[in-house]
Formats: C-alpha cells, sequence, structure tokens
C-alpha cells in the first residue's frame, strides 16, 4: 500500500508541479524554456549520478551504507584543476583528461577509506569534503577564475536538434550509466552487493572492490559535471559546497521515482528534472531561492522517513 502511495504519489507531484508553474508562469511550458531546464540540470544531476552509484554499492543506509558528501567539493576542485591548467597553456586534450584524472582519483582515496581503512562512508567522505575545499582554495585563492576554450563555447552555447549540449550531457551520461549499472553483469553485481552484501559474498563476488568502483565512477561524474560547471559559470567558481544539499536530495529522491524503490539511474534523472522545474519555477515567479533549499530539506526527511518505514515493514 504504501509502496503504490510512493510510485503514484510522486508522479502525480511532478505533474502537479509543471500543471502549477505552467498556470502561474506562461511561459514555463515553451520549448526554449524547457530546454534551459535541462541545461540548469545537468551539473546537478550528473552529480547525483555519482552518488545514486555509491547508494546503490554500498546500500541505503543512510548511516552505514553508500554515501559521498565529496561529490561537490570534487566538482570545485576538478573545475579549478582545469580552469588553471587551461589558462597555463596546456592543451586541451591534456587539461581535460588531468581534470578528470582528478576526480577518479578523489573517489579512488575515498574508496579505500571506506574499504581499506573501514571507514564509514559518512565520516570517511565528510573529512574529503573539507581536505578538498581547503585544495581548492589553495588554487583558486578563493576567487573566481575565468577560463575559455573551444571545448567550454561548444558546451556552453552548443546544441544539436535543437536541444542545448549540456542537457545532451545530461541525457547521454544518464543512457550511458543506465546501461551499465541497470542492465549489465557489472550493474546487477553491484546491486547484489549493495542489497545482500554477505549473500554476495557467499557467492564469491568480492564486494570490497565493487564499492571501490562505485567510488570511481562518482568521482569521474563528479569531474564531468566540473567541465559542465566550467562551462557554465565560464571558469572556476566559489560555493560548489552549496550544490551538496541538492545533490543529495535529488538522489535520494530518485527512489521513489524508480519502479523497486531502490536507488536508480533513471529515478535520479527524474528527480534531477523535479528539482530542476522547481528551481526555475520559483525564478520566473521571482520567488527566493531559499524556499527551494527547504523544500529539498523536507524532501529529503519524507523519503527517508518512508524508506525507514518500507524497511520496518519488511522486517518485522
Amino acid at each position: 500500500m504504501l509502496e503504490a502511495l510512493l510510485r503514484r504519489g510522486s508522479v502525480g507531484v511532478f505533474l502537479a508541479i509543471l500543471l502549477g508553474f505552467a498556470v502561474a508562469a506562461p511561459n514555463f511550458l515553451s520549448v526554449g524554456n524547457l530546454a534551459n531546464v535541462f541545461s540548469q540540470s545537468a551539473i546537478l544531476g550528473v552529480l547525483a549520478f555519482g552518488l545514486t552509484c555509491v547508494i546503490i554499492g554500498g546500500g541505503s543506509n543512510v548511516v552505514a551504507g553508500g554515501l559521498d558528501l565529496s561529490l561537490a567539493a570534487n566538482l570545485g576542485l576538478c573545475a579549478a584543476v582545469f580552469s588553471r591548467l587551461n589558462n597555463a597553456g596546456l592543451e586541451l586534450w591534456l587539461t581535460v583528461s588531468l581534470a578528470l584524472a582528478c576526480g577518479v582519483a578523489v573517489g579512488l582515496i575515498n574508496g579505500l577509506a571506506v574499504v581499506l581503512l573501514r571507514l564509514p562512508p559518512l565520516l570517511a567522505t565528510l573529512a574529503s569534503m573539507n581536505v578538498l575545499a581547503g585544495l581548492e582554495l589553495v588554487l583558486t585563492e578563493n576567487t573566481v577564475v575565468p577560463t575559455d576554450s573551444p571545448l567550454l563555447d561548444l558546451l556552453s552555447g552548443g546544441a544539436w536538434l535543437g536541444v542545448p549540449a549540456l542537457a545532451w550531457v545530461l541525457l547521454v551520461t544518464a543512457g550511458l550509466l543506465t546501461l551499465l549499472i541497470q542492465h549489465s553483469p557489472y550493474g546487477l553485481r553491484l546491486h547484489a552487493v549493495g542489497e545482500y552484501p554477505q549473500a554476495a559474498e557467499a557467492a564469491g563476488l568480492r564486494n570490497a572492490r565493487y564499492v571501490l568502483s562505485s567510488y570511481l565512477l562518482a568521482g569521474l561524474c563528479a569531474a564531468v559535471a566540473a567541465l559542465c560547471s566550467a562551462a557554465f559559470f565560464s571558469g572556476s567558481t566559489t560555493g560548489s559546497g552549496d550544490m551538496l544539499l541538492s545533490v543529495v536530495a535529488i538522489a535520494f529522491l530518485g527512489v521513489v521515482f524508480s519502479r523497486r524503490l531502490v536507488a536508480s539511474i533513471p529515478g535520479t534523472l527524474f528527480a534531477a528534472l523535479l528539482i530542476g522545474f522547481l528551481i526555475n519555477g520559483f525564478q520566473l515567479l521571482n520567488v527566493s531561492s531559499f524556499w527551494v533549499n527547504g523544500l529539498q530539506g523536507v524532501l529529503i526527511l519524507l523519503v527517508v522517513a518512508a524508506s525507514s518505514a518500507l524497511s520496518r515493514g519488511s522486517h518485522p
């Protein structure tokens, strides 16, 4: 009963939000505005994909399960690395490669801290978040680092079939991760490790390797999101840590958009668009963004409470 209510209720809320903003803001459902929402959702969406991978591999328990609180700080560091190296005159392919490597390296460190040192993911990634934020401050001196390149111009102003490039990044990333996480042997094993770790280990799976790989995927997503951010803001900007609440809200909200009420890439995509429509609708209505932050906090509480209730109901 509760599962059906969550599934249908989440879709109903999504449609109600679209209808409400469409009535209040006449341009809300215009093609141009919809394309703008997809573009604006790219950064948060790709980051949330990374968090979803970690949740799937580590389990959905908020305290002891998979969690990566360093994703937003990782984005900030990768964007700073890209901007500084690009301004230093390195070739574009090398700059992009080093920025991607930076994100993956952070994911590797997080994964090793969880797998080898057996630190709780909550504490391990919280510590990592502060270290990364400090490194970003060192690189940027707490200032905006503007930069420009053909890649950033393409991402910020390019379009194909009338769809902006950043929207394509969001959709293509979602498609690739859906194939990997939802429809491949690796993805099936990653789900098994997260949901039934003892059974997976008894079946011969090396749980630690799969958990580690989920953090590597998260680091790669942070680096891709950093390139999107650098394109959107024309370089490295301060305040990337402010994205963390939105990323967590999207990843946990995505649970109610999945068929089995578990973390999934398609569910996260729908949740990212929902948050994107909320932000965009409030902007069109000149409503303070603080209301969006409050709604995101409420959504996190509701989803976590509902998930806990379902867990208690399935394990009397």
